[in-house]
């Protein structure tokens, strides 16, 4: 018994983590666009500012660009940054605007817990602007990924 006794304190102290312990530095991303809570205020719509700067989530069903399908790209709403190109989007019935790839290079990506669980969340690799979610559940005879972004985040550049 006192053999158990002194493993379990032997673990309880090895398995405790303070937070002196855990001294992480947490800096924050630094984007080559930068602009204040009012400037992003003054450019941007109230529910572009809402789910670009606050990431935030549109209403499924809502944006005109969820039915998008003449050709072009699709850029950041906010600094202009070319993201998806219409050739990769496909309509995935969740009321968002879904592609099944980005542009590489210009789409960031990070963790979201809001919800109680962790998801792949997207932004803007040049402003920081957050632009929805990546899912494995897109189309499966491409890349499996569905890029699932708030339509109110993009602005549509048709091809000339």
């Amino acid at each position: 018994m006192k053999k158990i006794l002194i493993l379990l304190v032997i673990a309880l102290f090895f398995s405790c983590n303070s937070s002196a312990q855990k001294k992480e530095t947490t800096k924050e991303k630094v984007y080559s666009v930068t602009k204040t809570e009012a400037e992003w205020k003054q450019q941007l719509t109230a529910e572009q500012f809402y789910v670009l700067r606050k990431a935030g989530t549109e209403r499924p069903f809502t944006s005109e660009l969820n039915k998008e399908y003449r050709k072009g790209t699709f850029h950041c709403a906010a600094c202009n940054t070319p993201l998806f190109k219409s050739e990769h989007k496909f309509d995935s019935g969740t009321g968002w605007p879904s592609f099944d790839r980005e542009i590489e290079g210009n789409v960031a990506y990070g963790t979201d817990n809001n919800l109680g669980y962790s998801r792949d969340e997207e932004h803007c690799a040049t402003c920081g602007g957050h632009l929805g979610h990546v899912f494995n559940d897109g189309p499966r005879n491409t890349t499996g990924k569905r890029h699932c972004i708030n339509g109110v985040a993009l602005k549509f550049v048709p091809e000339q």
